[in-house]
């Protein structure tokens, strides 16, 4: 999931560039954006970086295996075919 903090930066940051004249409705704003990124972060089902790199790393072992197995079965048909002549 987003780390929380990102979310609080965006809502920050628009709050800062939000008109002085609009400081009463600031509280409001930033509940409501907080909210809808909340929301929209959820719906995307996005993961953090971490979890990621720690994904990546498990594609690259099972990709190395697999090729491990494929040159096992390649030398297994290879001398399976070499004793059936």
């Amino acid at each position: 999931m987003l780390d929380p903090k990102k979310i609080e930066e965006v809502v920050e940051s628009l709050s800062k560039a939000m008109p002085s004249g609009l400081t009463a409705m600031q509280s409001d704003v930033e509940k409501n954006v907080r909210s809808a990124l909340s929301g929209m972060f959820a719906k995307l089902d996005l993961v953090t970086r971490e979890e990621f790199d720690i994904q990546s790393q498990v594609l690259q072992r099972t990709r190395a295996k697999l090729e491990v197995l494929e040159q096992k079965v390649a030398e297994l048909e290879k001398s399976s075919t070499t004793e059936k002549k």
